[in-house]
């Protein structure tokens, strides 16, 4: 997919009718969610419904794991319609094509996963000949069939939705783990589909990695245009997990795809109650209300390139500080806190130890503070990087790591430059100054890039190009600035004390995460004085670990529960992390049951999948190592998995 750096478009896809709200084309991007309760609780699935619409999902999940869920379907719409909701409901069917037709006479939409749907997975591998492959097609096409005449005649519209995880053997033997073999799975149904001239069609690409599934949906959007299609795009990050970290995974995901101009309905799948993940899935959509008249009104005019294709910047390593092959460094800014108490440090991940005098600095320690123009009254730890503003730095005796921020016309008129890092603030529009044109290349530069466009995350990108045109490698810090005023207004009607942080982490992990993710950036700034340091501290790291750009803690891939969960996800998943968050870099599984297990923990390194009441088989990757473990032991059951593997690590007690 090639995404216009310069302005948005959203991509028009067929508009598709799910009951009375229609997807698609010009109608506003929607916002859905799943139950998590029983499917057979027809009063629980009922409040939990209400919930949910009331928090602003317009259109409801419900599993359908076998017939009888299917046929009680009917039963939860008869309900909400005699309680005055007519929201649309779709029917989660995986493995079992007579609960989806069942459900599809019922329901307003189907969703169907060619994984597991009328497909095998044993994690096989099998030489296919064209004439096997073919058959094995054939097969599918009469297994998928009768369900698409059922929706053609019912009127219920269909996903298509393809996740990484449980890809089937055949579509792995050819393809691989890859996202060409996702969008292969897609398509083979869409044909199946098209020959039988149904068309409600949605398509998703889910992942819980977004590397992956931002390059699924592009490369999905390029073959349905090589085909003539349109279809609306499903966006979603599947088993984000919990908390921050679920809603930043989540943002860097969906929001990359949606400043592409690209997704037509989003779920975000958070391990908590559903009616939580509505809010953050608005804050995303909200931003696109009015993004292609803004853009049109305030667009980066300056294109040295028509290039539109997005090249990842390989950019110098400047004195081991900065760049090259160097993980992205984090820059906070701590000008306005109290510079008489070494204790505010804590907030950038020192922790200051008055007894022994010292700091304590962990994974998540930034690498420079910013103090604009304000002395510290106290010693800075040795291996913290301070900026100040130029003229404040030129006025330091001790310059021993400390370095100048500079003005781009200032740094042209200084005489005294730093022997070893020079940053300067730059955006897309100062290239074609004056000021740019007399800059004298200098391998100490670095550059610290900001915009001010509606549409800034395409300026900065653009910027990047056009880097690359004029044949610079400096390395580049992308700085973004949130104002009080950009977390003004409530994105959903769950009253949230957290809302600015909330909407900063989604707004953050789109705006900087969109451009990791195309590996732009050797660094990032988030600048937000209105949320405490700590906070932006944790979101900085928290992009960089979703962007795989530089791994800073554990990372867990948690779904988000539905009516076949067989444990309670929340507080299994606060658990397991209770014990395992200091195991930097390791990503863990963490599945309600088989069907996110272990298909859609494909990246984890270890899983903890329900198995059946009290049971719990735990993973290595996608191997079984032990089966029906009791969940009192499970946790430490998994413990001596990971020890025995010399993965493990005792977590250091700081005070």
């Amino acid at each position: 997919m090639e995404a216009n750096k310069l302005s948005y478009t959203r991509f028009k896809t067929r508009v598709v009718h799910i009951g009375d709200i229609p997807m698609g084309g010009d109608y506003p991007i929607r916002i859905q969610s799943m139950t998590t309760v029983d499917t057979m609780d027809t009063r629980g699935s009922v409040e939990q419904t209400i919930r949910m619409v009331e928090a602003g999902c317009e259109y409801v999940r419900i599993t359908a794991p076998s017939i009888k869920e299917a046929e009680n379907l009917a039963n939860i719409k008869r309900e909400l319609r005699s309680r005055g909701y007519q929201v649309p409901l779709v029917a989660d069917i995986h493995f079992t094509p007579n609960a989806a037709e069942v459900a599809a006479r019922i329901v307003e939409k189907v969703r169907v996963n060619p994984g597991n749907y009328a497909d095998k997975k044993k994690f096989d591998q099998i030489d296919y000949t064209d004439a096997a492959y073919q058959s094995e097609l054939e097969r599918i096409y009469k297994k998928f069939a009768p369900l698409v005449h059922i929706c053609k005649e019912y009127g219920t519209a269909m996903r298509i939705g393809t996740n990484h995880g449980s890809l089937s053997d055949r579509i792995m033997s050819r393809y691989g783990d890859t996202p060409e073999g996702m969008v292969e799975s897609a398509m083979e149904f869409i044909r199946i589909c098209e020959d039988l001239n149904y068309y409600d069609l949605v398509v998703s690409m889910k992942s819980s990695n977004p590397q992956v599934m931002v390059q699924a949906y592009r490369l999905l959007v390029d073959r349905m245009i090589a085909e003539q299609m349109n279809y609306p795009l499903h966006l979603g990050v599947t088993e984000a997990g919990d908390g921050e970290d679920g809603r930043i995974k989540s943002a860097v995901g969906i929001g990359t795809l949606l400043e592409d101009g690209l997704g037509d309905t989003i779920r975000v799948s958070l391990t908590e109650e559903p009616e939580y993940e509505a809010p953050v899935a608005i804050a995303l959509a909200n931003r696109y209300k009015n993004r292609a008249q803004e853009s049109a009104q305030d667009s980066p005019i300056l294109v040295f390139s028509d290039d539109t294709q997005t090249k990842p910047y390989i950019s110098r390593e400047v004195n081991t500080f900065v760049g090259g092959s160097l993980v992205p460094r984090v820059i906070a800014d701590i000008s306005a806190a109290n510079l008489k108490d070494p204790f505010i440090l804590s907030g950038v991940g020192y922790k200051y130890d008055p007894i022994n005098d010292k700091y304590h600095m962990g994974d998540q320690s930034v690498d420079f503070v910013y103090l604009a123009d304000k002395l510290p009254s106290f010693t800075m730890p040795g291996n913290l990087k301070q900026l100040y503003d130029y003229p404040t730095w030129l006025g330091l005796t001790e310059r021993a790591n400390i370095h100048p921020l500079y003005q781009l016309a200032e740094f042209n008129r200084a005489t005294l430059k730093d022997p070893v890092l020079n940053m300067i603030h730059i955006s897309n529009d100062l290239l074609q100054s004056e000021d740019f044109q007399l800059l004298q290349n200098d391998p100490t530069i670095v550059f610290v890039l900001e915009t001010e466009h509606a549409h800034g995350m395409a300026d900065q990108r653009q910027f990047f190009a056009n880097i690359q045109v004029i044949g610079l490698d400096n390395p580049i810090i992308i700085k973004r600035t949130y104002k009080v005023d950009d977390f003004s207004g409530p994105i959903g009607n769950i009253m949230d004390p957290e809302e600015p942080v909330s909407k900063l982490q989604v707004y953050a992990a789109t705006d900087v995460g969109a451009l990791l993710i195309d590996g732009l950036g050797s660094g990032i700034w988030v600048d937000a004085p209105a949320i405490a340091m700590d906070k932006i501290t944790s979101l900085s790291f928290g992009i960089l670990q979703a962007t795989r750009s530089r791994i800073s803690k554990t990372e867990y891939i948690s779904c988000p529960s539905c009516g076949r969960t067989l444990f309670d996800l929340q507080e299994t998943t606060q658990m397991i992390r209770s014990r395992t968050n200091h195991l930097k870099g390791l990503k863990i599984g963490i599945m309600g049951c088989i069907v996110n297990g272990p298909g859609e923990m494909a990246d984890a390194d270890y899983g903890y999948v329900g198995a059946g009441p009290d049971k719990i088989t735990l993973y290595r990757g996608k191997e079984v190592v032990k089966r029906n473990v009791s969940s009192r032991n499970a946790l430490d059951e998994l413990i001596e998995i990971i020890k025995s593997d010399g993965r493990w690590t005792e977590e250091e007690n700081v005070t």
